[in-house]
């Protein structure tokens, strides 16, 4: 009886799993809540890992996505990264029409074979396989096996059961086997809150979850690693490369590496030293040769864009980056760290995570070797403040990090060892754009204008752009920036970068044809000739994500507007001044002679996280600034 059972099993399990995976490559099995506000939907995500020894882990994946519209199909998900540590053992991909009928098959040698990084040579041995597939009809289902060796135990991959906007998960899962004698930092977050299942015991991980909706991107959002399933895991004793580390504490790991992957790497040719030498030579301040070496880095240094984790942790040796003149973020923050040490100047190798969107901190109570950054900055301590410079950039200025790496903690590695410190924080004032103008209304109402335009903090990075332009591009620019102003012709642009002082004027001349509307002896007129707010937050009936303003911003705008002599003021609008939780509003328009009016208008919008209850009156708010904006004046020919 029993040798006939184990028969039975031996025979049907696998056409029970093969009849499962049919039901799941046909689009029409898809279950309808799942197919709400979702341009893919993942039928099964099963990622298995075995950590086999300290330096062997074991990566399986079997990914079956249903692809319902062109929106879709960057979430197929069908790529894998390799170097020398890592050896994809097994990839291949089927795909199948919506009826479940199979239309083509990927083996391993079918897809592409790329390189991970353009424009340079150091780090040739980082590659990506991807599936090339145009779809010619949707819905579509791709069936994606994967099996990869890793010869480093440093990363394991995370597990993130919602994808992104616009994707819902049918079913997802997650194991990890593990020897229990290392232990694991475990962070996870909005487990209960979408009813995840967790079945881990000592030696082994495992999450799964099911018939997760898609979710719609709402405006503000925060990120969604913040408000959905999420987990990340690793080894408190891992290997890397042929390093042994652990992640006991950032203290402890922060010295690991400076010990292990820093030291040693900062030598420089005799002839740079050289250079940089007689380039500081009559300097005193610290600060001063700061910005020397800095900005010689930027004159004989190019930047190429690579994943921070691929190429390797360690920084392209100093030396190295002086004789090919280029590096990525890891050897472009060594090499300046090094010229840096030259002229006896402190500076220390952070990792960070940056974004321009999105302001993602390193979990502090989460200590990880990888998996948290993916970018190099450098530290300058100065008199108890934190200086941080971007070693990629040719152009940006000393010291400014303003919407890149801006507002959130980063891991300071120190010969003493690490330590999480937060980045400079831009406040709403420091946000600053500076917009002055000198106006003429004629009476038939075409207007001209000088317009001086000064912005700071992240709004000198919004504007400074536009100096590196073609001329044509710049009158494109400003045509759009007012584009509410009809029969706009652009003169003269003229730029100032200040960059020790990190403010970027524009100087602009222009002319509008009928600005003011004529009705009978009366010109009607808006007095916010350049800074009309008129985009509205999106309104949502039932919103469903919390809402953070993650960098505020100050607008100040002082014009002096000529009326024609000939006419005279008959209404202005009184004065405005709003004050809430999520900024301040004022707006004035006086008369300072007969034919000469001042207007003057601020907006503050402060940072801040809200819930999403407070939606509606942060977009009421923003509404009446919009409404304050658009208001007019008449002025009325004189009898």
């Amino acid at each position: 009886m029993i040798k006939t059972c184990r028969l039975f099993f031996v025979l049907v399990f696998p056409l029970i799993c093969l009849s499962q995976e049919e039901n799941l490559v046909t689009s029409h099995t898809i279950p309808s809540a799942l197919l709400e506000n979702a341009n893919a939907v993942v039928r099964l995500d099963d990622i298995h890992i075995e950590v086999e020894s300290y330096n062997k882990m074991v990566y399986t994946n079997k990914r079956i996505v249903t692809i319902l519209n062109s929106s879709g199909n960057s979430k197929v998900g069908t790529s894998m990264g390799y170097d020398e540590n890592v050896s994809i053992k097994k990839m291949e991909a089927k795909i199948y029409n919506s009826s479940g009928e199979e239309i083509k098959k990927f083996k391993k040698n079918d897809f592409e074979d790329v390189s991970a990084v353009d424009g340079g040579t150091l780090y040739s041995d980082s590659r990506v396989k991807y599936m090339r597939y145009t779809p010619t009809d949707y819905p579509y289902t791709v069936v994606f096996e994967t099996e990869v060796e890793y010869g480093y135990t440093a990363y394991i991959p995370r597990w993130k059961p919602i994808e992104g906007y616009y994707i819902s998960t049918e079913t997802s899962r997650y194991s990890i086997k593990y020897d229990p004698s290392n232990e694991l930092n475990i962070y996870k977050n909005y487990f209960k809150e979408f009813n995840v299942l967790n079945n881990s015991k000592d030696g082994e991980i495992y999450y799964e979850a099911y018939n997760l909706k898609a979710i719609m991107h709402e405006a503000y959002s925060p990120n969604l690693t913040d408000v959905t399933p999420y987990a990340m895991i690793n080894l408190k004793n891992f290997s890397y490369e042929g390093y042994i580390g652990n992640t006991n504490d950032w203290h402890s790991l922060g010295q690991w590496m400076h010990e292990q992957l820093l030291v040693g790497r900062t030598e420089v040719s005799e002839k740079t030293k050289s250079e940089i030498r007689s380039l500081v030579a009559n300097m005193v301040d610290p600060i001063d040769k700061a910005k020397a070496v800095y900005q010689y880095v930027q004159n004989n240094t190019r930047y190429i864009s690579v994943q921070e984790g691929i190429g390797g942790i360690q920084p392209i040796d100093a030396l190295k980056v002086d004789e090919v003149k280029y590096g990525d973020c890891k050897g472009l923050s060594n090499y300046t760290k090094a010229l840096l040490d030259l002229v006896g100047v402190e500076s220390y190798y952070t990792r960070v995570y940056a974004s321009p969107d999105n302001l993602v901190s390193i979990k502090n109570d989460f200590v990880s070797f990888l998996g948290q950054t993916n970018h190099v900055i450098l530290n300058l301590p100065y008199k108890g403040e934190n200086i941080w410079l971007e070693c990629t950039s040719q152009t940006s200025p000393f010291g400014y990090s303003a919407n890149f790496t801006d507002d959130r903690d980063v891991f300071v590695i120190t010969p003493e060892g690490g330590k999480i410190v937060r980045t400079k924080v831009y406040s709403a004032l420091e946000n600053l754009l500076d917009t002055k103008a000198n106006i003429i209304v004629t009476e038939n109402g075409d207007m001209e204008a000088k317009i001086s335009l000064n912005s700071y903090g992240t709004q000198y990075g919004h504007h400074v752009g536009i100096q590196n332009s073609t001329l044509k591009d710049q009158t494109l620019h400003y045509k759009n920036y007012w584009n509410y102003i009809n029969n706009v012709d652009v003169g003269s642009m003229t730029y100032n970068n200040d960059k020790d002082s990190i403010v970027f004027t524009e100087n602009i001349e222009l002319t509008a044809k009928k600005y003011a509307s004529q009705t009978g002896d009366r010109l009607l007129l808006s007095p916010n000739f350049f800074n009309v707010l008129s985009n509205v937050p999106t309104r949502y009936r039932d919103r469903t994500l919390p809402f953070e303003i993650e960098r505020g911003f100050y607008d100040k705008d002082d014009y002096e507007i000529s009326i024609p002599e000939n006419f005279e003021v008959e209404a202005l609008q009184e004065d405005t001044h709003i004050k809430n939780q999520f900024g301040e509003y004022a707006y004035s328009i006086v008369k300072k002679s007969e034919i000469i009016l001042s207007f003057k208008r601020t907006f503050i919008l402060n940072k801040g996280a809200y819930a999403k209850e407070d939606y509606e009156a942060f977009r009421n708010f923003w509404l009446e600034v919009v409404k304050q904006d658009k208001s007019r004046i008449i002025l009325i020919k004189k009898s």
